[in-house]
């Protein structure tokens, strides 16, 4: 008896030991894992999801593939992010400064601001398009989600921020409830993922659209400003590396999952419908699911993507800015005389989005500008990526053999289509 109950009480403090070691191991994972989740959330937003929605509306399955083919794109260039900051201890933007000069410095750092309060016009007009599909004024929806957003960014508390707003981007995930109503199928998916239509101009601009939507200049700078205000050590590299590869996977299959909604629906009964705004997509899918399961599970889908984003790029162009100019820049101190510049450019960048929005009624011209801006910038901000990778990073932690060779010729494709749109979006 005495020998069983040995044997029973060594049982039991194993199992106690071991499950002790799985909580110490989640612990040590959840201090880790975010700013590659919320980068890759944010990456799905309003504008994306139009962009998926036009993809599958217009080609079907087909735009399915090079969805896929961007999932190790996205990760190679979001990964090297992830040892620039954690290594260095330093910002996109103060890295450029000290290895390129105050210059392209300067230069980045506007350019990117541009970039980020044009992505912060597509946030607010999703927001915008979300509550009147329930009937609430732009005038409404907009000045409350700009208070809340500057409320979340005053917190003083990186994680904090971090937490809200993937708590934002999980309402994404409604979307998925749509594809279960609309039932695709699996034959015509096999059949449209093997017929890339590559020698049609539309089809191949489509694909720019969708490459410039996927990867943005912003991401780059956020999570490399993330990793450091979250004070991510080198023995924690693999693991926000994981983080980032495990959202990479999230935002590509809600970019498919949005493509296969439209391509089963819109694409096959050959409506021919623009997708265009919120309410085009509402509209488009209700002939389906039904007006009031399309704006509630659509409505919510794209204001959690609209939310996360916003968050995410106005700290983006934050960050870069005030990284340039040597200003304080950690999200993990309340408002004080050393950082007002920080959160007062935080307020103010949201504040002009929001203002463009309610007050400006042809925005047209302005989206151009922008979408010109993120075409140029993709190559550039790439480019100094790919050479802070060699320069600011000590030998052990740099890329090396296929993997490098890859990296570097997946982001020249990146750049060439950046390159490329420049040209369709002036008309030329």
């Amino acid at each position: 008896m005495r020998a069983s109950a040995v044997t029973s009480e060594a049982m039991n403090t194993n199992i106690a030991v071991k499950a002790s070691s799985w909580v110490d191991k989640l612990k040590k994972w959840m201090m880790v894992v975010g700013p590659g989740l919320i980068v890759m959330l944010a990456d799905t937003d309003a504008g994306c999801l139009i962009t998926a929605a036009q993809s599958g509306a217009t080609y079907g399955y087909a735009m399915v593939l090079p969805q896929i083919a961007l999932i190790p794109i996205l990760f190679m260039v979001q990964e090297i992010t992830v040892r620039l900051g954690i290594i260095t201890k330093k910002g996109h933007g103060e890295l450029i400064r000290q290895y390129f000069g105050r210059y392209w410095a300067y230069i980045s750092a506007i350019t990117l601001m541009i970039s980020c309060i044009g992505a912060l016009l597509t946030e607010f007009i999703g927001i915008a398009g979300v509550g009147e599909l329930f009937g609430i004024s732009k005038f409404v929806t907009v000045p409350m989600s700009t208070a809340v957003l500057i409320l979340i960014g005053f917190a003083g508390s990186y994680r904090r921020v971090e937490k809200i707003g993937i708590l934002f981007g999980i309402f994404e995930l409604t979307f998925i409830i749509g594809i279960f109503m609309v039932h695709p199928n699996m034959g015509s998916f096999m059949q449209g993922i093997q017929s890339v239509p590559i020698h049609d101009s539309s089809y191949v601009y489509l694909i720019a659209a969708n490459v410039g939507s996927v990867i943005m200049p912003w991401m780059i700078f956020y999570q490399q400003s993330a990793v450091v205000d979250k004070h991510l050590k080198p023995s924690m590299i693999k693991k926000e590396q994981t983080d980032t590869f495990v959202g990479t996977f999230i935002t590509q299959g809600i970019m498919i999952g949005f493509v296969v909604l439209f391509a089963a629906t819109v694409f096959t009964t050959h409506m021919k419908a623009s997708e265009d705004t919120v309410s085009d997509l509402v509209y488009s899918m209700g002939n389906f699911i039904g007006i009031q399961n399309a704006k509630a599970i659509l409505g919510s889908s794209i204001l959690g993507g609209a939310l996360v984003a916003a968050i995410v790029v106005v700290l983006a162009g934050t960050w870069g800015m005030t990284e340039v100019l040597n200003w304080r820049h950690s999200l993990n101190e309340r408002v004080n005389k050393n950082n007002i510049g920080f959160y007062t450019m935080y307020a103010i960048t949201l504040m002009i989005s929001a203002g463009l929005v309610l007050f400006n009624k042809n925005l047209v011209s302005t989206a151009i500008t922008v979408e010109v801006v993120n075409a140029l910038m993709i190559p550039i901000v790439l480019g100094f990526l790919l050479v802070l990778e060699s320069k600011a990073l000590p030998k052990q932690f740099r890329m090396k053999g296929i993997y490098k060779f890859l990296t570097i010729a997946f982001s020249l494709i990146v750049m060439g289509f950046g390159v490329y749109m420049v040209g369709p979006v002036f008309g030329l």
